[in-house]
């Protein structure tokens, strides 16, 4: 072989050569791109469900013995709180959940053992899409509300009164209507037809007819109702949850409006410290207190509850 066949043959071969592993690397760049893509989809999957809720627990204790500026030789607070959401989305159809529960108590050495707190709430919210912008829906809600343990009022003399007890009363509403979502963490519903059962279990305060006109374990009413839910973290540190329901009766006195009205605002101190501020605010034309003339009258009901302690956050 000559010198030309020699030069020409290595040429050939190292072309090829070049060429396989530029094919290889080739290939090797498009399955990158292709994993590359494939995560990529995967990152940016639509969740269906959206959860969360807010879960704080405030203790606080005192005790002192012969102290000269007075007070109870002994005080303890316990109050917990745990307001939570879970939300379905997808396609033209969508699905709400909230719940809201507390309980509390207090002790001291002059009173002893008190309720401070003590509410079941939750409401349920079904939707489906009507308009193309997706802010307004046609809406069913399932609405409940209760207490765990019995109530009493306590008078000046140092006695108290049996005043309320599990499903003593228990409040179950149904109601159709359209649901208003400009953004995703507020929204409106509307229902001009409602129905909403008192249930009142105990027979001795069913007998009294302090949370219904009658003396049945069950009173009904048909109304209009409006529903507002407000889910929102105004800063890093600070959420704030309020939820306003409104209802009028068609069958009894529509003027007197029924109002609940429950908010929680969170400020984080630390990652599982932090303060909490309860306010709420009930009126049941229908909910009597006894007064001083011995007339059952209905009355405003207000409840602030402040507290530092365990918070979590999910």
């Amino acid at each position: 072989m000559n010198i030309k066949s020699t030069i020409l043959a290595c040429s050939l071969l190292i072309w090829g050569t070049s060429t396989v592993f530029a094919q290889d690397n080739t290939v090797q760049s498009l399955q990158k791109e292709a994993e590359q893509q494939k995560i990529t989809i995967k990152d940016t999957s639509h969740k269906v469900w959206r959860t969360g809720g807010l879960f704080s627990l405030n203790i606080s204790q005192g005790a002192q013995s012969h102290w000269a500026a007075g007070g109870d030789n002994s005080s303890f607070a316990l109050t917990g709180l745990f307001n939570g959401y879970a939300s379905y989305n997808k396609g033209k159809n969508s699905w709400d959940n909230l719940l809201d529960m507390g309980y509390g108590y207090t002790k001291t050495t002059s009173t002893g053992m008190r309720k401070s707190d003590d509410h079941f709430y939750f409401t349920s919210q079904y939707g489906r899409q009507a308009t193309e912008n997706k802010k307004w829906y046609y809406s069913a809600l399932f609405d409940f509300k209760t207490q765990f343990t019995n109530g009493y009022l306590y008078n000046s003399d140092g006695t108290s009164t049996f005043h309320s007890a599990l499903f003593s009363p228990a409040y179950v509403l149904l109601s159709l209507g359209m649901d208003y979502k400009p953004v995703s963490y507020f929204d409106v519903f509307i229902s001009p037809i409602t129905e909403r059962w008192t249930i009142v279990n105990d027979d001795s305060l069913a007998v009294k007819q302090i949370y219904a006109p009658t003396t049945n374990h069950v009173y009904n009413q048909i109304g209009a109702f409006l529903n507002v839910n407000f889910n929102k973290d105004l800063t890093k540190t600070i959420h704030y949850t309020s939820q306003l329901q409104l209802f009028s009766n068609y069958k009894h006195n529509p003027q007197n409006i029924d109002v609940y009205w429950t908010n929680l605002l969170s400020m984080k101190i630390s990652k599982y410290l932090a303060t909490t501020i309860a306010l709420n605010m009930i009126y049941d034309d229908n909910v009597k207190f006894p007064s001083a003339n011995g007339i059952q009258v209905a009355h405003l009901q207000l409840q602030e509850l402040l507290g530092v302690g365990f918070s979590y956050k999910f």
